[in-house]
């Protein structure tokens, strides 16, 4: 039913983003761009319901508000942070810094100055039998409002992303890059056993715009 609509639009910014690569487990490195998982998290942080579930189109990549000459050739800018860990699981018995391999460095390759507009659609669950327009408005009115059930982040918790509904500039704004950006996860689907398969895409950025197959999400059943 939700296929006779246009998909629903937002625009999502930060300073700093980390879109982290499953298959790295200990360092956390980025995608190049956002992921359609991570897109799925921003438009669930902002309005989500147990009787649909987000199915993301496309991911534009946008110039950041900030201006073009910032960026230069690159359609993404890298930079290196290293955190301090514990290598240990918190218990009841406490943790000395002083011991051998507790404090551990950790490196993160992430992004700068990134923007993006998302196109999803809204996908009633089966058995559900609302039109898809009563989501649609209450997702719209939420945008509009700034409103949220909790703060977006761009890939990961400590990167707060900013949210607004499109201006109406985003093709002069969008940046027409194309690459082939080889494997890239699509999400992770959780078995009621309690495993986590990620799922994989071979994606390709084009002209600006990442396309997200709508048979990809049939296929797995998200």
């Amino acid at each position: 039913m939700s296929d006779s609509y246009n998909p629903l639009q937002v625009v999502v910014w930060g300073e700093f983003a980390c879109f982290t690569r499953p298959e790295l487990k200990a360092e956390r490195v980025s995608y190049p761009m956002m992921t359609p998982s991570a897109a799925r998290g921003v438009l669930e942080a902002i309005f989500w319901k147990p009787e649909f579930r987000w199915a993301v189109r496309q991911i534009h990549v946008l110039q950041p508000q900030s201006g073009i000459d910032t960026w230069g050739t690159n359609f993404y800018r890298h930079f290196s942070i290293m955190r301090n860990e514990i290598g240990k699981r918190a218990t009841g018995d406490p943790i000395s810094l002083g011991d051998d391999g507790v404090r551990q460095q950790r490196h993160t390759l992430a992004l700068r100055d990134v923007a993006y507009l998302i196109r999803a659609d809204v996908k009633l669950r089966p058995g559900v039998a609302e039109d898809p327009a009563k989501y649609r408005d209450q997702f719209q009115r939420r945008v509009r409002k700034g409103q949220c059930f909790h703060r977006p982040y761009l890939g990961c918790r400590e990167f707060a992303a900013y949210f607004a509904p499109p201006e109406g500039n985003e093709e002069q704004r969008r940046f027409r890059h194309s690459e082939d950006l080889g494997l890239m996860l699509l999400d992770i689907v959780h078995s009621a056993d309690g495993d986590s398969t990620p799922i994989f895409f071979p994606a390709k950025l084009e002209d600006g715009i990442l396309n997200i197959k709508g048979e990809l999400f049939e296929r797995f059943g998200l």
